[in-house]
This record gives C-alpha cells, sequence and structure tokens, in this order.
C-alpha cells in the first residue's frame, strides 16, 4: 500500500477521532487531553492513536480509560469514515511532551 495512501487516512482518522474523544471523553478534573498522532499499520488492520495528557501524573489513567471505552470511539468511527477496513483503534501514551518538559527543567538548572 502506498505511504502516501496510509498518510491520507492517518490524517482522516486523526481529524474524525479528534472530534469524537472531544465531544464523547471527560477527561479528569484540572486534566488536558489531545490526541497527537495516528500510526496506522501498512496493511490498515490497527492504527495507533498517541494521548498527550498533561499533567503527565494522569497520562496512565487516561489512557487506560480510553483504551477501556474503545469499543465506543471505534463503533462512532466507523459510522464516520466511508472505508473499509477501519482499523482497530489502540490507544498509547504520547510521551514527547513530558520529555521535552524535563529536557526544558533540565536546560533552566544548567543556567542557573
Amino acid at each position: 500500500m502506498s505511504e502516501h495512501r496510509i498518510e491520507k487516512i492517518e490524517s482522516l482518522i486523526h481529524q474524525v477521532l479528534g472530534e469524537i474523544i472531544q465531544r464523547e471523553f471527560t477527561p479528569p478534573e484540572g486534566a488536558l487531553v489531545s490526541l497527537t498522532q495516528i500510526s496506522a499499520s501498512g496493511n490498515l488492520q490497527e492504527a495507533r492513536a498517541y494521548i498527550s495528557v498533561i499533567p503527565d501524573r494522569l497520562g496512565g489513567a487516561v489512557v487506560g480509560n480510553l483504551q477501556k471505552n474503545a469499543w465506543r470511539f471505534q463503533e462512532e468511527l466507523n459510522k464516520k469514515l466511508k472505508m473499509r477496513p477501519v482499523p482497530k483503534i489502540i490507544f498509547a501514551a504520547d510521551r514527547q511532551a513530558a520529555q521535552a518538559q524535563a529536557v526544558e527543567t533540565i536546560m533552566e538548572q544548567l543556567k542557573k
């Protein structure tokens, strides 16, 4: 399957799933949740949805809750997308924001 097609499908899933999560998911008090990236397999059987959570300490709970209710998001995604197969969504934590914050903290300490 061409890389260009997979990229277009990832972009479409990112847009639609982001809207579904925003509408259907209520994050814990004080948490900011965002869908950062979709990474689909070459055969489009599954796609990892990377979730960034601030503060980072709530990340595990939020991703676990999303994965536990993945069937709801999958069902809505299946209705919205006019394609077959629709990849199975697997939620995963995106640690890039936490890593960037750690690097920034170290840089600030080095300045002092």
